[in-house]
């Protein structure tokens, strides 16, 4: 039985369930997954293998059931069995679970044994992925082996009747872990509830906590109280981005954000994630998310995190405990020297952490949820697919990096390690890309990355010693979503993002791409333009504008007010940069054009973090504005989408005083009539949309609605980020396909040109 089926209490419900039916045999953990062998009666074994599905613990997940017959050994009554080690690795680790109902009563029950113990869990919650070192998921294999359990805890670990039975993190106060509060250098100054009790003192006086929680340290302040949600901002350097809250209760957080049922649901359950939520409230200081309607927020999911926040009652920061651009520390004393200067104090414990794991991020868009990062909670369950394929290794991409592995039918997709900027961030890269094979035993074939040389991801790839597969950005993110949902080709894809480099050597972003069974076509793409100064533009809207400008106007570039901001010198060299075509890439990129777009109506010109201009140009939609602005298609090998007829329209609205709200609104709508009017061109019915711009809420339902009222049928992501964090998944598919022939031709199958209507030459891949 292969699934995620080890850790969540599931031996001794099989053998409950075999007892229960009277049958013999046996039931072991092994390296894919759990092995049963039963004796008994046809109809009680039909029985059995039925109940299985329909009675499982409530945190298993069963992926496949193999069942075949064996000659009876005659034996009596059923037992627990001994792990296997033996074998492929290919079970399932369970992610980090939420705190259950049954161990929250018993840390609020001053009878109970495990009263206010801050790691009090079972099989049905608790750390998993965050302490497991090798397969199969036993204690020994895990960071708590070296808490020898006491007298009580290896009764309840031993006692098939208890929800602890094989519990591998199962301890209590007198033999598990314990915390400490240290200062900033390193001195003890309390411990277990004194040292819980003090921490919450600080936080009331506005110090800055580091707290080392499930999966690395975060950092913690009131959040009602802006001098100090300021300075964690400038210790932190983080000006601007939106900072997690961390509430007490669901109530509390109604107090501050509209609630719907599912979003209720997402941050009741057992994965617990940052959940984005609409702001009503002002419980929380504004700087929490300085400009932003929407607020981050989740509810404890540890009994250290229920302690502390039952502890305070109010809301808190809770963001991750690195600098900008660096991953999260997991060590006590990594964690003071990398947090010096930005942590008033350190609550700490000695329960070891074998690897980083963020809190994961979820909004619901359409009645669905998406996951925006994918780490705590969900990290690392498979994407499971109907055939399986060779071993493959995928290093992902620069921004928001994951990386994934493929095994057999599985494709094991790692926590979040973020933007591979600092030296850090890349040894936290490297860590994940060595542990995920390691993990589970597995050599890869192959390894696939970014088509971009320069990334650092690429580059460990080609040192590999490993066959590399350079895979289109655009691409992967296709295929990512496609995998997801099981869907097959031919597919009409659009891949909207910042960056991503094209088998033409320009930055692509924009695109419209055909999948085939023979690879994948660019049928269309949004008009291209110049960025002035390379990847600067990511972070200064103005260049790109400017770069828009000059494409449509040459040198009669019209005055606009983000235009002004720069010196006559900046703008001087800006220009001969554009009129040299040096240092100024050709792109089609759809982020740049909402950084443009957002500077030209004056709502950003230089963002401080990734995605700061699109995201409020978001925010600024008037969602009662029907109007669209117009764009034009050109040509046919392959289309070009044109944004010309919008970008005059909006400098002319620009000049007659219309709002902001209206002018976002006629971009957005815009965007969604465009791919509309793509999809008519090509005409398939099943329309794939993937990439860093479908996070945005309105531009996502706008788009499903326009493409469903002309009866097509729409995939987004759900489970795995539209951004890059699932360019892994994608890159495995990608390398699987290359291997089976797909990919590889330049020619669509006549099926296929009988279905689109046309032939365009295919890219290769790879």
């Amino acid at each position: 039985m292969q699934g995620a089926v080890q850790g969540v209490g599931f031996r001794p419900f099989v053998y409950r369930l075999a007892t229960e039916l009277g049958l013999a045999g046996a039931v072991i953990n092994s390296s894919a997954g759990v092995e049963i062998e039963v004796e008994g009666e046809d109809s009680l074994l039909e029985s059995f293998v039925a109940r299985l599905e329909r009675e499982k613990p409530p945190r298993a997940l069963i992926s496949k059931i193999e069942c075949s017959r064996v000659e009876p050994s005659n034996g009596s009554g059923f037992r627990i069995g001994p792990s296997d080690r033996a074998g492929s690795k290919s079970a399932a680790i369970l992610p980090d679970i939420g705190t259950c109902e049954e161990c929250l009563k018993e840390i609020f029950d001053p009878a109970n044994r495990r009263y206010l113990y801050p790691f009090t869990n079972c099989t049905n919650c608790g750390p998993r992925f965050s302490i497991v070192e090798s397969l199969p998921y036993d204690r020994a294999n895990t960071s708590m082996r070296g808490f020898r359990m006491c007298a009580e805890c290896e009764a309840e670990y031993r006692d098939v009747q208890s929800r602890r039975f094989h519990a591998q993190p199962n301890a209590c106060p007198n033999c598990g872990p314990h915390l400490e509060l240290w200062t900033p250098s390193g001195e003890v100054l309390s411990k277990s509830e004194t040292a819980l009790s003090q921490a919450a003192q600080a936080i009331r006086a506005g110090l800055v906590l580091a707290l080392k929680g499930v999966g690395g340290f975060q950092l913690m302040v009131d959040a009602r109280n802006p001098q100090a949600v300021l300075a964690l901002r400038q210790r932190k350097r983080r000006p601007d981005k939106a900072l997690a809250v961390l509430f007490p209760s669901i109530s509390v957080v109604e107090e501050s954000c509209k609630v719907s049922e599912l979003e209720r649901d997402l941050l009741c359950s057992p994965e617990a994630p940052i959940v984005i939520l609409d702001r009503t409230g002002n419980s929380v200081a504004d700087s929490v998310a300085p400009g932003n309607p929407r607020l981050g927020a989740m509810l404890p999911y540890s009994p250290l995190h229920h302690l502390l926040m039952n502890e305070l009652g109010f809301p808190v920061v809770a963001t991750s405990g690195n600098l900008s651009d660096e991953p999260i520390c997991i060590h006590e004393r990594e964690a003071l020297q990398r947090l010096n200067g930005i942590a008033d104090i350190f609550l700490v414990h000695d329960r070891p952490i074998v690897r980083h794991v963020d809190d994961s991020i979820v909004q619901v868009v359409l009645e669905r949820e998406m996951i925006l990062r994918r780490a705590r909670g969900y990290a690392p369950l498979p994407i499971s697919l109907p055939v399986t394929g060779e071993p493959v290794l995928a290093v992902g991409a620069h921004l928001k990096n994951t990386v994934a592995l493929g095994v057999a039918k599985n494709i094991f997709i790692s926590q979040h390690i973020g933007n591979l900027e600092t030296a850090e961030a890349f040894s936290a890269f490297r860590k994940a890309a060595v542990d995920l094979p390691a993990l589970y035993e597995t050599r890869p074939a192959r390894v696939a990355c970014d088509l971009h040389p320069s990334y650092g991801s690429t580059q460990f790839a080609r040192e590999s010693g490993l066959e590399v597969v350079p895979v289109q950005h655009h691409y992967a993110h296709i295929l990512s979503c496609m995998a997801e949902h099981q869907i097959d080709e031919p597919v009409l894809g659009v891949a909207w993002d910042g960056t991503g480099l094209g088998p033409d050597a320009t930055i692509w972003g924009g695109e419209f791409l055909l999948v085939t069974g023979s690879g994948f076509e660019r049928v269309a793409h949004l008009r291209q333009f110049r960025l002035p100064g390379g990847d600067a533009c990511a972070r200064d809207g103005r260049r790109s504008a400017l770069g828009i400008l000059h494409e449509i106007c040459g040198q009669n570039i019209p005055d606009n007010r983000a235009l002004k901001t720069l010196s006559a010198e900046e703008l001087r060299l800006l220009r001969r940069v554009l009129e040299k075509q040096v240092n100024a890439p050709i792109t089609s990129s759809a982020g740049r054009l909402f950084d443009a777009v957002a500077a030209l109506v004056g709502l950003r010109e230089r963002s401080s973090f990734e995605g700061q201009a699109a995201m409020e140009l978001e925010f600024a939609v008037s969602p009662s504005v029907n109007e669209a602005y117009p764009f034009e298609l050109h040509g046919t090998e392959p289309i070009v989408l044109d944004w010309e007829p919008a970008l005059r329209e909006i400098l002319m609205d620009v000049q007659a005083g219309e709002s902001a709200g209206t002018m976002a609104a006629k971009f957005h709508n815009g965007l969604s009539e465009a791919i509309a009017a793509i999809a008519k061109e090509v005409g398939l019915k099943k329309m794939v949309l993937s990439g860093g711009c479908f996070q945005n809420k309105y531009l996502l339902e706008q788009a499903v609605h326009r493409l469903r009222a002309d009866g097509l049928e729409v995939f987004w992501h759900r489970r795995v980020p539209p951004n890059d964090g699932g360019i892994a998944l994608g890159q495995v598919i990608a390398a699987r396909r290359s291997y089976s022939g797909k990919g590889q031709e330049t020619q669509c199958d006549e099926s296929t040109r009988d279905t689109v209507g046309r032939h365009r030459n295919l890219v290769s891949k790879p």
